[in-house]
């Protein structure tokens, strides 16, 4: 039997709204040169990003702290992420139940996330004012009062432990963690949550952290969609206008460059997982376009990479290889990552090494820089597609304080790095006598004398 029932016009609107974001959200703003982005500075300090988009009535908003897990305290590894995630378990005047009420009858949706630099919350909502107005006032509450009930924190321990228990039995997980743990050793980007530092987290700890880290000039907002600069900055002084000021230096000091080792980490699979890289690439980095460029002929084209073609193509090693950068505020890693069998780990480790030490010599062909600057500037557009795409990227602008042009001059500069370039480039930055190897896992599918791939450094998992 159907049956309709009719719940007014607010009600109506609401529903139709929950359709829309069902659906994927283009912001019509074929990209021609990028988006134009305005910004200022509130009195309190804030950094605020707008990209005005008229086409659907909605509003994306997002607002970042220099709150990720490199701000972690030792021994309290996994607190930015708790605070973050434990914002919208109750404020002063809602508990968690009340919050997750109030934010179905303004239909809009509040989330959010952890890096290793930020920290925060992303609102999209109808931009319509009645609407508009609530969702914006709720997240000021979780931004500016929340209450972190102890509950709620015993209830997200003890899944995030049961979580990092499981994890930790898998060789992925094991070959991330002491990668990163040797790539970046005493660094903050090194620091590893263990189920010790889950348990010494106390709810004083995400009431500091939260105190000291979630405040007004720690803090940068973007925001697209279908708003005015007027309307722009009334949101930005709703989100931050309860929030202390006063942050300190968030700066991180660079990572050292480690020294060149190799550690096998013992595991039954069948399956070897190898990561192989150092810390590579800042977001403001001289070298970012040929890095860019010179990574996409390595390992980031996909089938069309060097790696791919001689690690999978020509000895089938492995079904995928890869490299990237992964810019941070400071230097993020690069990495190079497959799997491969375990008898076979020690040869496809050594056409790794081969492949990375010509490109590094050589630089790449003008066929392939030609291929690889097409590819990368044909599907530029792709990545401004949506509002939400819009608005990670002037996040990332206003967070890591780009210049406005970014989104506009990321083809020309893309389009003007030479095979020199890269060469250059490649030769400076990523050098044999600092790559990290971490080979995880294998050990079942080698003969019982046969030593594992980096015998020089064999580890039971301590990370």
């Amino acid at each position: 039997m159907n049956m309709e029932i009719n719940r007014g016009p607010r009600s109506s609107l609401l529903q139709a709204f929950a359709l829309f974001l069902a659906l994927p959200l283009t912001a019509g703003l074929a990209w021609s040169g990028g988006p134009q982005i305005q910004q200022w500075t509130t009195d309190a300090g804030t950094r605020v990003h707008l990209v005005e988009s008229r086409s659907i009535p909605m509003i994306d908003i997002r607002i970042d702290f220099a709150a990720g897990s490199a701000y972690d305290p030792p021994g309290r590894e996994g607190l930015a992420g708790l605070t973050r995630d434990l914002l919208e378990s109750g404020t002063r005047d809602l508990d968690e139940q009340a919050l997750a009420e109030s934010v179905a009858d303004t239909a809009a949706r509040i989330g959010g996330s952890t890096d290793n630099d930020r920290a925060g919350l992303t609102i999209r909502t109808l931009s319509s004012e009645t609407e508009r107005d609530a969702a914006v006032a709720i997240a000021a509450e979780l931004l500016a009062h929340p209450t972190f009930p102890q509950p709620a924190l015993d209830r997200e321990r003890m899944r995030r432990i049961a979580a990092l228990r499981d994890s930790l039995t898998r060789p992925s997980t094991l070959a991330a963690r002491h990668y990163s743990a040797a790539v970046f050793a005493d660094h903050p980007y090194g620091r590893l949550i263990s189920l010790e530092s889950l348990q010494a987290i106390e709810r004083d700890d995400l009431v500091a952290f939260h105190r000291q880290r979630y405040v007004a000039d720690n803090a940068t907002i973007s925001i697209v969609g279908d708003v005015d600069r007027t309307t722009a900055e009334q949101i930005a002084l709703t989100l931050t206008r309860d929030l202390g000021v006063g942050a300190p230096d968030a700066r991180l000091p660079a990572p050292a460059l480690p020294p060149a080792s190799t550690e096998h980490v013992p595991h039954p699979s069948a399956q070897a997982h190898i990561a192989a890289g150092m810390p590579g690439l800042a977001r403001e980095d001289p070298d970012y376009y040929p890095l860019l460029v010179g990574n996409h002929v390595l390992g980031g084209g996909g089938f069309t990479s060097r790696l791919m073609r001689e690690v999978r193509d020509r000895r089938g090693f492995a079904y995928s290889v890869y490299s990237y950068f992964h810019p941070h505020r400071v230097p993020g890693p690069f990495q190079i990552g497959l799997q491969t069998r375990g008898a076979q780990a020690e040869e496809a480790l050594e056409v790794v090494r081969e492949v990375l030490a010509d490109f590094i010599a050589d630089g790449p062909t003008e066929d392939e820089l030609l291929a690889a600057r097409d590819n990368i500037v044909n599907g530029f557009g792709l990545r401004l597609d949506s509002n939400g795409k819009i608005l990670d990227h002037v996040a990332m602008i206003a967070f890591y304080e780009l210049p406005l042009d970014w989104l506009e001059t990321y083809p020309e500069h893309i389009a003007a790095v030479t095979a020199d370039d890269v060469r250059n480039a490649f030769a400076r930055r990523i050098r044999p006598e600092n790559l990290v190897v971490v080979v995880a896992g294998g050990d079942g599918d080698r003969a019982d004398d046969a030593p594992p791939p980096g015998n020089e450094q064999s580890t039971a998992d301590t990370h």
